[in-house]
């Protein structure tokens, strides 16, 4: 009997180094955690996986960029004058159809368009995004993302769309997250109850949890600023700046905001896109990218702020409105205020 219990559990724990557990699935986790949402219909749930299955699309693309010529500029420029990438609209296109296909989304605003998008449904969503943040660094294969921000309907379903509805300040957001399409493809999000984050296994083609309740560091030894632009810094931000490299503090800028704030979002840190003067409002837009980070950002303990005021308090006048942005570690953005 003793033997046969021994050979028993050694091969239980054999079995258990062959196989091992792989995690929770992201529709699982969605279905676990339908509770915690505010309006627990299924809807907002659905709205989760729709965005998740255009990530994966979008995901193949990126990855086979190189061998079918979609990279590289179309000629054209975007609403926020930058120049548009083939990636950039074929994202744009690819998350608008699947967001239109799902049903829950009645509206929605992107960086490729220049007004809102009316989908034609009594969706009682509406989604701010970016489809592919940083496209142009896919020609030197440098991490990019998907941004996106997600708010309820105000107004009632089957009347036409309300400004009120589009023009949400970032505290009014019930979800946002990322896609980052890096060295692996990983999709972040919150609808309130802290941030997760999910690893895409590509022969399964699903995305599994592998960073539970993600929580930025107070503290960090990394900033995050394009110091070429150094000489356009009013001098509180060019103070600070000198007061990191005093403490010996590591310069790290990718140049894809996504993969700048995940780095830091791990290992704590600051991003920071100021005023300059070329953008005397920022650079960087508040719809569909800024609230969705912001709202990232406090949910893990950190902050996001113009550098004054906290940015998910900022009222929204204009679909592609510019700010500037502190992000990260609590107490680097307070330190980095300090200075103004």
């Amino acid at each position: 009997m003793q033997r046969s219990f021994n050979n028993t559990s050694a091969a239980s724990i054999e079995s258990s180094r062959i196989a091992h557990p792989i995690g929770t699935a992201l529709d699982r986790f969605i279905k676990n955690n339908q509770a915690q949402f505010q309006y627990a219909s299924g809807e907002l749930s659905q709205l989760l996986r729709d965005i998740a299955l255009a990530s994966k699309v979008v995901n193949r693309e990126v990855n086979k960029a190189g061998l079918i010529d979609i990279m590289g500029a179309v000629g054209s420029q975007n609403m926020a004058g930058d120049e548009q990438q083939k990636l950039d609209v074929l994202a744009n296109i690819r998350f608008t159809r699947a967001l239109a296909k799902g049903g829950e989304v009645c509206a929605l605003v992107s960086e490729e368009s220049e007004s809102f998008v009316d989908l034609n449904n009594e969706g009682q969503y509406m989604i701010a995004i970016d489809p592919l943040d940083g496209s142009s660094n896919i020609d030197v294969n440098v991490s990019i993302g998907t941004i996106f921000s997600i708010y309820r309907r105000k107004s009632p379903a089957g009347t036409p769309i309300q400004q009120i509805d589009i023009l949400q300040k970032g505290s009014d957001q019930v979800a946002a997250g990322y896609v980052l399409y890096g060295s692996s493809t990983m999709l972040v999000y919150t609808t309130g109850h802290g941030v997760n984050g999910f690893t895409y296994e590509p022969t399964l083609g699903e995305y599994f949890l592998s960073h539970p309740t993600m929580r930025i560091p107070e503290d960090g030894r990394i900033y995050s600023i394009n110091e070429g632009l150094t000489n356009s810094f009013a001098a509180p931000v060019r103070d600070y700046i000198q007061f990191c490299k005093d403490e010996n503090y590591s310069a790290r800028y990718v140049g894809s905001l996504v993969a700048d704030f995940h780095r830091n979002l791990l290992k704590g840190g600051i991003y920071i896109y100021p005023a300059t003067a070329k953008d005397p409002n920022g650079k960087l837009r508040l719809m569909y990218e800024c609230n969705a980070l912001a709202y990232l950002a406090e949910q893990a303990g950190g902050s996001a702020t113009t550098g004054k005021d906290r940015i998910l308090d900022i009222e929204l006048k204009d679909l592609h409105q510019r700010t500037a942005f502190y992000v990260g570690s609590r107490n680097m953005v307070e330190k980095a205020a300090s200075f103004s």
